[in-house]
């Protein structure tokens, strides 16, 4: 069961993919249709594994990510 949700801020990610090489159960992978108004394909959830972690968020160098955790 999910122990948290990742909230990405499509306007300002990159598609570095930084946040898809940490997420330790493979939550987030870079859209194949979505495109965001600087031209990149966006990071998404893909699954609902989030453990809250927050590894995503801290690795994300335009903080594109927030980690909202469950109770």
């Amino acid at each position: 069961m999910a122990k948290g949700r990742v909230i990405i801020d499509e306007t300002i990610c990159k598609g570095c993919e930084l946040c898809v090489s940490v997420c330790p159960k493979q939550v987030l992978k870079l859209s194949e249709t979505k495109i965001n108004p600087s031209g990149y394909n966006p990071a998404e959830s893909v699954n609902d594994l989030c453990i809250a972690c927050q590894s995503c968020a801290k690795m994300c160098p335009d903080s594109a990510i927030t980690v909202e955790k469950f109770d």
